[in-house]
């Protein structure tokens, strides 16, 4: 039975991959902060809700530590965060709230990459998804703002490229996938998509990914996107 580690699985996107892949029979480690009663409602044999400070390497650490030799065929990096209302744009600019985007956009999938490396070399096709955005597109930046957010998924773009290169030898798929402009909290009430709809492409995209796929900025729908 394959295995999924999702980030930030409480709500949203993230909690729609975790039912999802359960209803497909894998086994889901959901990595979040704090649980959810609608995650714990998914609660069955095929779901390890492990709590812990997404941005705490010790804590990273002890995760892949806990979970042995289990080979992990996919790490989906999805807990993210923006900057708070009036900290986005130009004029706006505040260290400490850059550096929590950056925390938990940049830094955590690193580290996590880093950790379960192992996990995923055992699986045979093991695939590192980070769940990026199209705001993090250069080419595709025409209106401006969200500094913050924009800069700290151009940057995840810029190591996913990098892992894509480095893993190539280990057999290790890595990708950054846009989800599409998604109706959960970070989202917004005038979001274009449904979770669901959201969650039945990026499922599609990572059950098709091929070694040539490697490096690729992706969309929901399996669109190429512009770095």
């Amino acid at each position: 039975m394959p295995t999924v580690l999702i980030t930030g699985a409480n709500r949203g996107l993230g909690l729609g991959l975790a039912r999802a892949y359960l209803a497909d029979g894998w086994q889901v480690v959901a990595a979040v902060r704090q649980s959810s009663a609608e995650l714990e409602a998914l609660r069955n044999g095929s779901l390890d809700i492990r709590q812990l400070d997404l941005c705490n390497d010790d804590e990273l650490a002890a995760l892949a530590g806990n979970l042995g030799d289990r080979p992990i065929d996919v790490l989906i990096n999805n807990a993210g965060r923006q900057a708070e209302p009036g900290r986005q744009g130009l004029g706006d600019f505040d260290r400490g709230s850059w550096r929590a985007v950056f925390d938990i956009n940049l830094f955590t999938p690193m580290r996590l990459a880093e950790l379960f490396l192992d996990h995923l070399e055992r699986s045979g096709r093991g695939r590192i998804v980070t769940v990026s955005s199209d705001l993090g597109s250069m080419a595709l930046n025409t209106f401006g703002g969200f500094y913050a957010y924009r800069a700290s998924k151009a940057a995840v773009n810029a190591i996913t490229r990098s892992m894509a290169i480095d893993l190539a030898g280990r057999g290790i798929i890595a990708i950054a996938l846009h989800p599409g402009w998604v109706l959960t909290d970070m989202g917004g009430p005038d979001a274009q998509l449904t979770v669901e709809t959201s969650v039945r492409g990026l499922q599609q995209v990572i059950d098709g990914l091929r070694p040539e796929d490697s490096g690729k900025f992706l969309s929901w729908d399996g669109l190429e996107l512009p770095w």
